[in-house]
């Protein structure tokens, strides 16, 4: 997903695949060693407690903007470092990764097979002692929102990790059937119940992949706007769950030919050692990452011509098709409205549409959960959330030694970023 799309078959959901591995020290040049389990770990937990509607309409309607244009810009780094206990080195950082193909590694071959990819870079950076970082990777390629959601967080909460990524989204973007209210409460979902369990959460925004993929403007601002509504998503609910958040939409080397792989949607190793860094600094500024950085120095060299060609012909090919036949019908559909309000000057009514959906999607999350907290409490008779108040009675049950442990490592951290 650019840093996140990835491939898959269209229409099936797979049980998440578990990847475990003990990383420390510096970055591993190979992959961590790994163990496959099928299935989820645990029941799908509820959301955690949430602000009044009045405070979350107040971040929906906040008027700084971000880089790319998203309603709600990240709030600024506080500056209160973290207070972590002397005894720190003495336990094992687990670090829980969720998303799609981004984080899956896809564009980062490893050199003994397979996807290698940011987080087991990140993880080398996270403490100085060998053995000291455990990784738990449940992102699978092609994921959508509420895969992460259905299946993944499930998953990553089996293994209590101090530390959870969840960078997801983009995937949605590229299927014709985007809603971003859908995107919104998926993630607000899996960021609410990681945070409510005690983990510090990594997110990201992303760059449009119209413009990695460098197609015409009336094929590219309709996938814009998507990726902007969806960066708005994340900005909100990463200021609202105090997350670690990294803004890379805009970013410098995201326009650097190097950092992309041949399908120009999924960084290459130097783009996925370079996302590394940026969470690195960040976990770094906060006192939460006492490694060392994440090397920018490459395994090898860079792919050649030939080789990005053969990829093409023998896996490319079937990521594209896969999308063209659910999304390019679409897509042209809304190529033709853009045309169409370009020529009569009106291309402003379509942003003005989408933020207004997006503000939409904000708003009923709030009002979703207000709703649920009082049937929670008996106040109010919502049949329709009966299914979420049986995760959230189940989360309510959870072990209290998760919140224990996890403090050993965030005690007094300062995470909003």
């Amino acid at each position: 997903m650019p840093p996140a799309t990835a491939g898959g078959t269209l229409g099936r959901r797979r049980p998440p695949r578990v990847s475990r591995g003990r990383i420390g020290g510096v970055a591993p040049r190979g992959t961590a060693a790994v163990t496959a389990v099928r299935g989820p770990g645990a029941p799908v937990p509820g959301r955690c407690p949430r602000p009044s509607v009045a405070a979350a309409s107040a971040v929906v309607a906040e008027s700084d903007a971000a880089p790319d244009g998203t309603l709600c810009a990240p709030p600024a780094q506080r500056p209160r470092p973290p207070v972590l206990p002397a005894d720190r080195s003495a336990h094992v950082l687990r670090f829980a990764a969720l998303g799609d193909s981004l984080t899956e590694g896809m564009g980062d071959p490893a050199p003994g097979g397979g996807w290698r990819g940011w987080a087991v870079h990140l993880a080398g950076g996270l403490a100085p002692r060998a053995g000291a970082v455990e990784l738990v990777n449940v992102s699978r390629s092609g994921a959508l929102s509420t895969d992460v959601m259905d299946g993944q967080l499930a998953a990553a909460r089996a293994a209590r990790p101090h530390l959870a990524s969840v960078v997801a989204g983009a995937n949605d973007t590229l299927r014709a059937a985007f809603d971003i209210r859908r995107v919104a409460e998926a993630l607000d979902t899996v960021i609410g119940t990681l945070r409510a369990e005690g983990a510090v959460v990594l997110t990201a925004c992303l760059p449009d992949p119209g413009r990695m993929l460098g197609l015409p403007a009336p094929l590219a601002r309709p996938l814009a706007r998507r990726m902007r509504a969806v960066n708005t998503v994340v900005h909100t609910l990463s200021r609202r769950y105090e997350a670690v958040h990294i803004h890379l939409a805009e970013h410098a080397w995201v326009a650097e030919r190097a950092a992309w792989s041949v399908d120009r949607l999924h960084p290459s190793e130097l783009g996925h050692r370079l996302l590394a860094r940026e969470f690195h600094a960040a976990l770094t500024a906060r006192g939460l990452a006492t490694g060392p950085p994440p090397a920018e120095a490459l395994d090898g060299p860079p792919p050649s011509l030939l080789s990005g060609a053969w990829w093409m012909a023998t896996r490319g090919t079937r990521w594209v098709a896969d999308r063209c036949t659910d999304l390019l019908p679409d897509l042209l559909k809304l190529a033709a409205i853009e045309c169409r309000h370009a020529v009569q000057g009106t291309g402003h009514q379509l942003d003005a549409r989408d933020l207004r959906e997006t503000r939409a999607a904000l708003a009923a999350i709030v009002r979703d959960r207000t709703a649920h907290g009082a049937h929670q409490t008996g106040h109010v008779d919502q049949p329709r959330h009966a299914d979420r108040a049986g995760h959230a009675d189940r989360a309510g049950h959870a072990d209290r030694a998760v919140h224990a442990d996890r403090a050993v490592w965030t005690n007094g951290a300062t995470m909003a970023g």
